[in-house]
């Protein structure tokens, strides 16, 4: 139930539009956004290769196959990547202000004080920061 709910948030976050599916446009839009860089036509294929209705569109279905479709290895490459994005100072560790930048960049304004209580939810050895592998039990 808990990963359905991220799906459906990962979902949520590509679909500006509110339509329940991921177009190119939205998907380079974005990725552009939280930093890559992604032109339309590989956006344009990304989805191709994915989409399982021929719609030219990212539903939910689709979204939850890619992600767990990878097998062990990559399913932890994409966590280190994902985990390296919050840790926006390159320090190993996702801290309350990295949290609170990353969290800016995706239209989520929280305050240092909520980006601690968030941490603090997840960080098991108490440290006031999250390791790669309590990021990894959170995700979980």
């Amino acid at each position: 139930m808990r990963r359905d709910m991220e799906f459906e948030r990962v979902l949520s976050y590509f679909d500006e539009d509110g339509d329940g599916k991921i177009s190119p446009y939205e998907l380079r839009s974005r990725m552009t956004k939280i930093g890559g860089e992604f032109l339309l036509k590989e956006a344009e294929i990304a989805i191709e290769s994915l989409d399982s209705d021929g719609d030219g569109l990212l539903s939910l279905e689709d979204l939850i196959t890619l992600m767990e479709s990878g097998g062990e290895e990559e399913k932890l490459k994409d966590l280190k990547e994902a985990f390296e994005m919050y840790d926006t100072e390159r320090c190993g560790f996702i801290t309350p202000k990295s949290l609170k930048r990353m969290l800016k960049k995706l239209g989520d304004f929280k305050s240092i004080e909520e980006c601690k209580v968030m941490i603090g939810r997840f960080d098991l050895d108490g440290d006031g920061v999250l390791s790669f592998e309590e990021f990894r039990v959170m995700m979980e």
